[in-house]
């Protein structure tokens, strides 16, 4: 019965597949362009984080590059200066030294050994001596003495190639002044305070105190001074440090040497070194502020794409309820019309002794075809409009990919298996009608 309807009312059933494959349609294409909103939101923000990502790479790898040149710059300049820090003792005049070029206090030589073994970070190639300013009697000559031994590593940081030469006993390097009044050469032997000494170097004019001064080893140098085991400074090289550099140094240099003074040497020197310092934190901060500049991008982006989706959802949320309402409207009224039409019939039909119940089962069987019917083709139709307008370009996401995705798939499902349940709902009051008709009404013609 139910099949022979279907063929001889072509047209009320062709609205009803119709109505819910609209339904249907609108269901499944809402739902799989909000998808693809996901999807492509996801593909465009991972597109921009790796955008962003390369460019603070790059950006990264040159500020490291150019930190690492400006850190080799500053070590050259460093070497270059010498040694640019002196330590001395409390009570000292460090105008005596300025004055004179000659020191009177001292302090333990064991304190070299006391830096060397510590921890300190901000200088390095310490050098402990004996300055003083003496007359060279066998040359009739005002000089400075200064007595030094090699360099003392600081042990933490390993063995480095030392600054200067130690003086070896027995030998003398000399200032330009001095070896060029005198007339010295390398290798000659001369007499100081009694002692013989062999020249071994002749240092070239600096135009500095060093001109005047005559070198020798440091042992030597306590003796003949009267200064067995006393020093009167530590000369050192400060490390590459930011900032403030002299009083971190004091700083350090105070915890474990208490009773003695810092003095920073050729400050404007190191003012260039400093200055290099400074360009290196400019491009660390420029580097901080492309990452932040790149995460604020960020941000405004997934903001836009969730403005986005939330709009389409919204026009969703109000499209997708007026269709499948109208659609069950549609329904309910062709099935209210397919009742009327065929009026005479349920009557004939009630009088051979069909009961009520029969005739809904004939009325909600057709709504379930019509149903399952329509949702397949609903489906078919919001999944071939998503292949048409899909693509692989960087404003949409493959159909495929949307089509795979949990929650098409499972809206692809709830719609072909709820659409026979909503057409069935929507016939159900017009087929009640019709099958509590009274036969004997409808036969008279009533």
């Amino acid at each position: 019965m139910m099949t022979r309807e279907i063929a001889h009312r072509k047209l009320n059933f062709g609205l009803g597949v119709l109505a819910v494959a609209v339904a249907i349609a609108c269901i499944v294409g809402a739902q799989s362009l909000l998808q693809a909103d996901r999807l492509i939101t996801q593909q465009v923000l991972a597109a921009k984080q790796a955008k962003v990502e390369t460019a603070i790479a790059a950006k990264q790898a040159e500020v490291e590059k150019a930190g690492a040149a400006l850190q080799d710059a500053m070590r050259k300049q460093m070497l270059g200066l010498g040694f640019n820090v002196l330590i001395l003792p409390e009570g000292q005049d460090v105008s005596e030294l300025l004055l004179d070029g000659g020191l009177s206090a001292t302090m333990p030589e064991d304190y070299v050994n006391r830096l060397a073994e510590s921890k300190i970070v901000t200088i390095n190639h310490l050098l402990p001596s004996v300055t003083r300013r003496i007359h060279w009697d066998e040359a009739d000559l005002d000089v400075i003495l200064v007595g030094t031994r090699g360099e003392v590593p600081i042990m933490h940081r390993g063995l480095k190639k030392p600054m200067l030469d130690a003086v070896a006993p027995g030998k003398m390097v000399v200032g330009y002044e001095v070896h060029t009044k005198l007339g010295l050469s390398e290798g000659d032997t001369v007499t100081l305070m009694g002692r013989e000494f062999t020249v071994s170097t002749l240092h070239p004019q600096r135009g500095s105190q060093d001109d005047m001064t005559v070198w020798i080893d440091l042992g030597q140098a306590q003796e003949m001074l009267g200064l067995e085991n006393l020093i009167h400074a530590i000369l050192a090289l400060e490390c590459g440090c930011a900032g403030d550099r002299i009083t971190k140094i004091r700083k350090e240099i105070a915890d474990i040497l208490p009773g003695t003074q810092v003095i920073e040497r050729y400050s404007q020197a190191l003012t260039r070194a400093e200055a290099r310092n400074y360009a290196k934190q400019a491009a660390e901060e420029a580097l901080q502020r492309e990452q932040q500049a790149g995460e604020e991008w960020l941000a405004r982006e997934t903001e836009a794409r969730t403005d986005l989706e939330q709009r389409h959802a919204g026009l969703a949320s109000v499209l997708v309820p007026v269709v499948v309402g109208a659609s069950a409207l549609l329904i309910g009224l062709l099935s209210y019309v397919n009742a009327r039409q065929r009026r005479e019939e349920i009557g004939i039909l009630r009088a051979i002794g069909l009961q009520a119940r029969q005739i809904m089962i004939v009325f909600l069987s057709k709504a379930v075809v019509i149903g399952l019917v329509g949702g397949l083709l609903g489906a078919a139709t919001g999944l071939a409009v998503l292949l048409l307008i899909g693509g692989d370009d960087a404003a949409s996401v493959p159909a495929a990919e949307v089509i795979r995705s949990g929650s098409v798939s499972t809206m692809l499902l709830m719609a072909v298996g709820l659409a026979p349940f909503l057409a069935g709902l929507a016939s159900w009051i017009p087929g009640v009608i019709a099958a509590r008709q009274d036969p004997a009404i409808v036969l008279q013609g009533e």
